[in-house]
């Protein structure tokens, strides 16, 4: 069970520090007014922005407890300057979750709309493509962890083919203190796999999906203890996929978990070492 938690805590690699973080979270909703969402968190009008247009469209969008969030976006119309959000954070380790859906006729096919999205001046997601990974008027939610060392997060999305747009940012402070989970890769042989993890996570409301580079076959996190600050609070389904950089799928794993029916707090940190075979 141990190890089940720890994977499910990968899975969404996010925590909260017990008592309160000197840096509160951030949440812009791209584009659209003030917002106080379905668990009373307040989302911010669109601020610290440099380029791009914002819009509204009036669509309800799927897989999700908060469509309005996704009502609005701002958009990178365009074809030299990229879109640049910069916010003033204390330096830290930082949760960030960004919300996108395609809600745009002409973009909803494949390969209509694709970018990349630096963090810190470096790509962290590159030709996202938000039809063809979620489809029409669904929530996609991609996530990840940075560190800032300079006071300063900047988030920045270039055009790839069409128009950038990101409907909603959310930057959550990570505890350093919080318990870890290492997993390592590694051959019969006992040679590190060099590719990618990524995981998602669905519920009946709630979609959330990312991946991990290895790094000398490991792949390391902080431990989710609290699935509640993502609105996760019933069954939902898990799931990881290793593939190496050849494009082989080299393991899998999925399961179901009702957090209701397990102390998550009781995650302590710990490591997974897992043999695959090499195609």
């Amino acid at each position: 069970m141990r190890k089940s938690l720890g994977i499910f805590a990968f899975l969404v690699s996010l925590c909260f520090a017990k008592g309160v973080p000197a840096q509160q979270p951030i949440r812009v909703n791209c584009g659209g007014p003030l917002y106080t969402d379905s668990k009373s968190q307040v989302w911010q009008a669109d601020n610290s922005f440099s380029g791009g247009t914002a819009t509204a469209k009036n669509t309800m969008v799927s897989g999700t407890p908060d469509p309005v969030l996704n009502e609005t976006s701002r958009v990178n119309i365009s074809s030299t300057a990229p879109l640049i959000y910069t916010f003033s954070v204390a330096n830290g380790n930082y949760h960030l979750n960004l919300h996108f859906s395609e809600t745009v006729n002409r973009f909803e096919q494949v390969g209509a709309r694709v970018f990349t999205v630096k963090l810190q001046g470096v790509a962290a997601l590159q030709n996202l493509d938000i039809f063809a990974t979620a489809g029409a008027n669904a929530s996609l939610v991609e996530g990840t962890d940075i560190p800032v060392t300079n006071g300063s997060l900047a988030i920045e999305f270039d055009n790839v083919v069409g128009s950038a747009k990101i409907d909603a940012i959310e930057i959550l402070p990570l505890a350093g203190s919080s318990p870890s989970l290492s997993l390592n890769f590694v051959y019969p042989d006992g040679t590190p796999v060099s590719g990618t993890l990524a995981y998602t996570i669905t519920s009946s409301l709630l979609s959330f999906q990312g991946s991990v580079p290895l790094s000398n076959g490991q792949a390391s996190c902080i431990l989710l203890t609290s699935p509640s600050v993502l609105g996760i609070s019933a069954q939902f389904t898990v799931n990881l996929s290793l593939t190496d950089t050849a494009g082989h799928v080299l393991w899998q794993f999925s399961m179901g978990m009702n957090p209701a029916q397990v102390n998550l707090g009781a995650v302590q940190s710990s490591a997974l070492n897992v043999v695959v075979r090499k195609i």
